[in-house]
């Protein structure tokens, strides 16, 4: 996994990739926007308008922790801007026998350009979404990927919170729906969301 986070981190962003949608929204990422954390940032306030009170239904004080989350993702430092899966879950990544990786599939959910960062903090929150452990894995992968990939922790404590408001209502819109349910659960545990970090 490790070694799958570098090689996309290896790889610049083109001006292609910048054009690109997420799912879910019906524009380029980056249209109107020179930094990634700013085209994100126009991005929650698009997804939080579309159904935000759906999702306030399941997530106290969603206005003020969307603020939180916009004012600590739009403060984040530019970072090099790298190519991003947006998405990346164990299937995706097919190895050889000796286990290397040699292929990465499934692009698109939220393929883009931006920062590795992103990357590292999404993959850390999806690897397990749904198993007995997942919230364990996701803080021991948060931990793993900001000592060996060298990202700042609270900046992949952001991104964790705007994958959610960002994807949350791509399946659903109650918590009949695993992914919208995943989504308000990890707003509820955000410590940049829920103002926890200093």
């Amino acid at each position: 996994m490790l070694a799958v986070l570098r090689g996309l981190a290896s790889i610049p962003g083109t001006d292609a990739m910048r054009r690109l949608t997420v799912q879910g929204d019906d524009r380029p990422l980056w249209q109107g926007h020179d930094r990634f954390q700013d085209a994100l940032a126009a991005l929650v306030a698009r997804a939080v308008a579309r159904h935000g009170a759906a999702l306030a239904v399941h997530v106290p004080d969603l206005d003020a922790g969307t603020a939180r989350t916009l004012n600590a993702l739009t403060a984040l430092a530019d970072a090099p801007v790298t190519a991003i899966h947006g998405d990346l879950v164990p299937p995706d990544i097919h190895t050889d026998a000796a286990g290397r990786p040699v292929a990465v599939l499934d692009f698109g959910f939220c393929t883009t350009a931006g920062d590795p960062a992103f990357e590292a903090a999404v993959t850390a929150a999806v690897w397990d979404m749904y198993g007995p452990h997942a919230e364990e894995h996701t803080a021991e992968l948060t931990r793993l990927f900001a000592r060996e990939l060298g990202h700042p922790p609270a900046a992949l404590v952001v991104y964790q919170a705007v994958y959610a408001l960002i994807t949350y209502d791509l399946f659903g819109l109650d918590d009949g729906d695993g992914h919208f349910r995943w989504c308000a659960g990890q707003l509820s545990r955000n410590a940049v969301f829920n103002a926890r970090l200093p």
